[in-house]
């Protein structure tokens, strides 16, 4: 394996670092949002080289990564699980729902 990456692995992983490092995984969605349109002109600007696509692409991940399919918070725990992945809509809800029916 080399030492060196390619950018597009360099922005990936100091995108999801920088994700960890700042606690915005706790923020609300529009804050989120927010963070990472931010933080998306930052990283253009510290890799020039990446072409738009590139910086879609890697946008695109940090999206992901932002919206996970468990919601984050002391909120959300297996109790609850009903209540959280019903209001998520989320697709696993609808297949136990299917599976009851």
């Amino acid at each position: 394996m080399s030492s060196h990456q390619a950018p597009t692995d360099e922005i990936r992983d100091e995108l999801f670092s920088h994700i960890q490092r700042c606690g915005v995984l706790e923020a609300t969605k529009e804050d989120r949002d927010e963070w990472l349109s931010d933080t998306m002109v930052w990283l253009a600007d510290r890799y020039p080289e990446l072409s738009p696509l590139q910086l879609a692409h890697a946008e695109t991940m940090g999206r992901r990564y932002l919206q996970p399919v468990i919601p984050h918070g002391a909120s959300t725990h297996a109790g609850n699980r009903d209540e959280w992945q019903s209001a998520a809509g989320s697709p696993a809800s609808e297949m136990e729902m299917a599976e009851t029916a």
